[in-house]
């Protein structure tokens, strides 16, 4: 048996594989107000448009993306700063192997207590 490294270790099929994620939250250049329209591969049933002026949809897009994409759907649609800003609820709205992805990628976003 051979032991494998962790970038061998098939990724839970409820989280993205970490290689899916950007290097730098920076890369993040999504929109920050107005109407998003989510294309097929990510909103497939129900609300596709977004109103990012609206805390609720803006939450609700963010999940979708987050559970749903791939890095050009984050760098495509996720802002940096409204992700980070917007983490500390989101997390809950997110099952344990998305967060713990996102989390371990980026410290920044992990809740201060396990920082």
């Amino acid at each position: 048996m051979t032991e494998e490294t962790p970038a061998a270790v098939a990724s839970s099929r409820w989280a993205p594989a970490a290689d899916q994620l950007p290097h730098d939250l920076a890369e993040l250049a999504g929109p920050v107000e107005g109407a998003v329209t989510l294309p097929l591969h990510l909103a497939w049933s129900g609300l596709r448009t977004f109103d990012l002026g609206n805390e609720k949809l803006l939450l609700g897009m963010y999940r979708i993306v987050l559970l749903n994409g791939h890095r050009e759907d984050y760098t495509h649609h996720l802002d940096a700063t409204l992700l980070a800003d917007h983490w500390p609820v989101l997390r809950k709205m997110l099952g344990r192997g998305v967060r713990g992805v996102w989390e371990e990628r980026f410290p920044r976003l992990r809740p201060a207590a396990a920082a």
